[in-house]
């Protein structure tokens, strides 16, 4: 447990989310402390790199058992807390999973599926009062550091290049206090209950969603 700065407290529960039965134990002690459930924000994912013709086995099947079996899984766990009082679930897209990145297959595909499965527990868990929607950010994070330390030099100049043609608004990943944050809050509000099955890019107009 971390005390906040402010009035309450924040809590960790570490779970592995690929697996059913540690993320049953995590939900199950989070909604005691809480005395209920209104909203979950799913955020883990974890990023591979590469060439599509080079990814392995291994790094396909970490990359989906995370980031979209641990979807699935948070999602359903999470459904039975809701599904009495209605609430909201944002799950964590990508750009890379509507536009594909050619160094990044796995990921990409990954983050696709997040997308798909989502707008079908929308289309499922409306009746509910769920709303379920996926927010794809585009903002500097510790994954996008890793990221980086990857590229060459040069590949990193053509990244950095590449940023500030396609990001619109400062040319180059925002921040997450200033730029993400406040659009979870507002999505999981009583303001957005009527949104719901929709993708949404927070990336300085780097992706168009139609």
């Amino acid at each position: 447990m971390l005390a906040a700065s402010g009035p309450g407290t924040i809590r960790f529960y570490r779970c592995d989310v690929s697996v059913r039965s540690e993320v049953n134990e995590a939900f199950a002690a989070a909604v005691a402390d809480m005395s209920g459930l209104d909203g979950l924000v799913h955020v883990a994912a974890v990023e591979g790199g590469g060439q599509p013709e080079d990814e392995t086995d291994d790094e396909w099947d970490r990359t989906f058992a995370i980031n979209a079996k641990g979807t699935f899984i948070v999602n359903q766990e999470a459904f039975p807390y809701l599904k009495t009082n209605g609430g909201c679930i944002l799950n964590f897209g990508a750009g890379a999973g509507l536009n594909g990145l050619s160094t990044n297959a796995a990921y990409s595909a990954s983050k696709g599926a997040v997308a798909a499965w989502t707008r079908s527990v929308a289309a499922a868990w409306g009746q509910y009062g769920i709303a379920v929607n996926c927010i794809c950010p585009a903002v500097w994070s510790p994954m996008y550091d890793e990221h980086r330390a990857r590229l060459t030099s040069e590949q990193l100049e053509r990244h950095d290049a590449r940023m500030t043609e396609i990001i619109h608004i400062g040319g180059k990943l925002g921040d997450a206090d200033r730029d993400l944050a406040p659009m979870i809050v507002f999505l999981c509000s009583d303001g957005a209950r009527y949104i719901t099955g929709q993708t949404i890019c927070i990336d300085g107009g780097a992706t168009k969603v139609r």
